[in-house]
């Protein structure tokens, strides 16, 4: 009895031995690549399916991995969908439900904080906005490059960089580590707008999205032969994987963030362990599982909190411990108050949760066609929905911190943007006319409206936009969109009665009060901008925006000291903001010109010059920084920032008449004459008479001491 014991024990630890990784070792001291390529369809890797892109680098990845051929995300959007895979849990632990108004709580362990823990360096490499630091996910990261460049002027398009340039620096800093490392490398190249580089642009002219897998999987050789180069190809986990797919089209759908279909949850999953031999395998996995497979992979102790299960385990037991993957699709719930949608995938068998409810047998119909809800069993799939929902869902997992207390309802109904009438929670129970699938058409128009917008034709935009908030008040995002647009048109204060119009639909929203007090901010409104704002930051601490344009309302209303302590405040959120740090110089030099603090003049010019070497053809950052120096004295300085700035636009009216003012007191009658007079032509119908006949005054003066 006891030899049997033994022999038993010997086998048990060999299985176990062997489910860490090839040969039985252990792999604590392996480096650790996680992937994620946002946007990336499962059938866009030839590796899974030859027919769309060639992405050779990809398939010699997975040639030497353990491959998923059921991988599902949790979320068809790129935050909540991160936040699973470095939390090791759904949406419904950590809170996390889409991009906009959550933010990753610093109580949830993750996978960069894990490795920190047992010694490893950790980095990251991030290729778009929506993944920038101020959402939560740089928590235990050594390093955190989310540097994207100058911000998007279009607010229809993510800021994003392409491939090589964020491969690039993830290279040199895994260049320059002495000892184990964590890198994660963020690829946003395949997301919406389609626009590969040549020569990926003219291969794939009929189909740019595949052209831009292509383009990121050449960027991916260039990643991998390096890793080659240096050895460190077979002493590096590589994990592999996309955030979401894209619909492009199918079941209606034109990108995602809508659906749950397979087309933007169905996901590529590569782990390339090693010294273990490739292996393919097709049960069901999901992204909260690449946790606790790294850990069971490293042989370190996972954490308590992680809802996914090892693969390793998974394909050893050939089953899982749970076998409900949970998913959802929230965005057009909490933007535009259409049902909610939940699901789960048990086996081959797919539910979706809405009024009109799906099922679907994944065995013979991963493309979704056939649904069998009218001879399933529904009640039964909701209740083990529903059961599995509870046991993942964390009672204390922040939500969208939009979600009023009774102080906050006050204060927004002494404002007049939240009535009492109208104070009440989220309606609790939709029908049929509330699913996505019946609605889909509004979606559909709100985004025909965008494209409209973006191709000139802002009346025909305006028009179906309204269309569309006719049709559905709850439309959050239809009323920010139009109200952006009438904005960007100036018509400001069109903009703002559509934002008031949505938040009598929609009280309290924090998106339309945001908006609507950014534009009353820029329309000069300060009086109405400060005390919305005000609330905005409040319910929402981590967006650099709203502090950033309350401070443009207290410079306004000449609260400097106010505005300079919301300009800290954004900057300590976004360090990297071109504009913000110009409108903090401004609001320096305008304390300077008060108080005469060298201290202030000094602080001025170091966020100028800060601010143009992140946008050096930013205009007011050249001005002030003219302005700067030539506060402090330092002529020829002021002279050559501003003539740097007219480089980049001849005719920029600042810098023209402070050159031309700057030059007469200098008395150099001759340049300053040149640029008054260019000034004139360029203004002098737009300005009030008292600046008329200032500005002759000037030009009588340089002409006369010309002679």
């Amino acid at each position: 009895m006891k030899l049997k014991l033994l022999l038993v024990s010997v086998m048990l630890a060999a299985l176990l031995s062997c489910s860490r990784g090839a040969g039985g070792g252990r792999k604590q001291d392996l480096n650790v690549l996680l992937i994620t390529v946002d946007t990336l369809r499962y059938d866009r890797v030839g590796f899974l399916d030859p027919r769309h892109a060639r992405t050779p680098h990809m398939d010699g990845l997975a040639a030497r991995s353990l491959v998923f051929t059921r991988a599902f995300a949790h979320n068809p959007v790129t935050l909540p969908s991160h936040a699973n895979i470095l939390t090791g849990a759904t949406p419904l632990h950590h809170g996390v439900s889409d991009n906009s108004g959550f933010r990753l709580d610093g109580k949830f362990m993750t996978i960069p904080q894990h490795l920190r823990r047992q010694g490893y360096a950790t980095a990251a490499f991030i290729g778009a906005f929506p993944l920038d630091s101020r959402f939560g996910l740089d928590q235990g990261f050594d390093l955190y490059d989310d540097d994207l460049g100058a911000r998007s002027e279009n607010d229809f398009l993510f800021v994003e960089r392409p491939a090589a340039k964020v491969i690039a620096p993830a290279m040199s800093w895994i260049r320059e580590q002495p000892g184990k490392w964590f890198a994660w490398v963020h690829l946003f190249d395949p997301h919406h707008p389609y626009r590969p580089p040549s020569p990926f642009r003219e291969e794939y002219a009929s189909d740019p999205y595949s052209g831009e897998v292509a383009y990121l999987d050449s960027q991916l050789g260039v990643l991998f032969g390096f890793l080659r180069e240096k050895g460190l190809m077979e002493k590096t986990l590589i994990i592999l994987t996309s955030d979401h797919g894209e619909a492009l089209g199918e079941k209606g759908e034109d990108t995602h963030s809508y659906f749950a279909y397979n087309n933007t949850i169905h996901v590529p999953l590569f782990i390339h362990v090693p010294g273990r031999a490739p292996e393919t395998f097709a049960g069901n996995a999901c992204h909260a599982d690449i946790f606790p497979t790294l850990c069971d992979i490293l042989d370190t102790t996972p954490p308590a909190s992680l809802q996914g299960e090892s693969l390793l385990a998974v394909m050893a037991a050939r089953k899982r411990k749970h076998p409900e993957i949970y998913f959802e699709s929230l965005t057009p719930h909490l933007n535009r108050d259409w049902a909610p949608l939940h699901g789960m995938i048990c086996g081959d068998t797919k539910f979706i949760d809405l009024p009109i409810r799906e099922v679907y047998d994944l065995a013979g119909d991963m493309n979704e066609e056939r649904n069998l809800a009218a001879g399933a069993d529904l009640d039964r799939l909701r209740r083990v929905l529903q059961k599995r929902m509870v046991g993942l869902r964390n009672p204390q997992a922040p939500g969208r911190s939009a979600r009023l207390d009774a102080d906050e309802r006050r204060r927004l109904e002494s404002l007049g943007y939240l009535s009492a009438s109208r104070a009440g929670p989220r309606r609790r129970s939709y029908g049929e006319k509330d699913d996505l699938k019946t609605l889909l058409p509004l979606q559909t128009r709100m985004l025909v409206a965008v494209r409209e917008y973006q191709q000139g034709d802002f009346p025909a935009a305006a028009t179906i936009m309204r269309e569309v908030i006719d049709a559905s008040p709850g439309f959050v995002q239809a009323y920010d969109h139009l109200g952006y647009m009438y904005h960007q048109q100036k018509q400001n204060r069109e903009a703002v009665a559509v934002l008031e119009q949505g938040l009598e639909k929609n009280p309290g929203n924090l998106l339309l009060l945001t908006r609507l007090g950014i534009i009353l901010a820029l329309g000069g409104d300060w009086r109405r901008a400060i005390p919305i704002l005000e609330r905005c930051v409040a319910l929402e601490d981590f967006d650099p925006d709203k502090f950033h344009y309350l401070g443009i309302a207290y410079f306004q209303g000449g609260e400097i000291d106010k505005a300079l302590g919301s300009y800290a405040r954004a900057l300590e959120i976004d360090p990297k903001n071109a504009l913000l740090l110009s409108h903090a110089g401004g609001a320096r030099l305008a304390r300077f010109t008060r108080n005469g603090s060298e201290a202030d003049l000094k602080l001025a010019e170091e966020h100028f010059l800060e601010a143009l070497k992140i946008d050096p053809a930013l205009l007011s950052a050249g001005n002030g920084l003219g302005i700067a120096y030539r506060r402090g004295n330092r002529l020829d300085e002021a002279l050559a920032a501003w003539r740097r700035t007219l480089a980049v636009k001849p005719d920029f009216a600042p810098v023209l008449l402070n050159l031309g003012i700057t030059l007469l007191e200098a008395g150099r009658a001759g340049e300053a004459l040149e640029h008054l007079q260019k000034y004139r032509a360029a203004n002098y119908s737009r300005l009030p008479a008292g600046e008329r006949r200032r500005i002759d005054g000037l030009i009588t003066e340089a002409k006369a001491q010309q002679n």
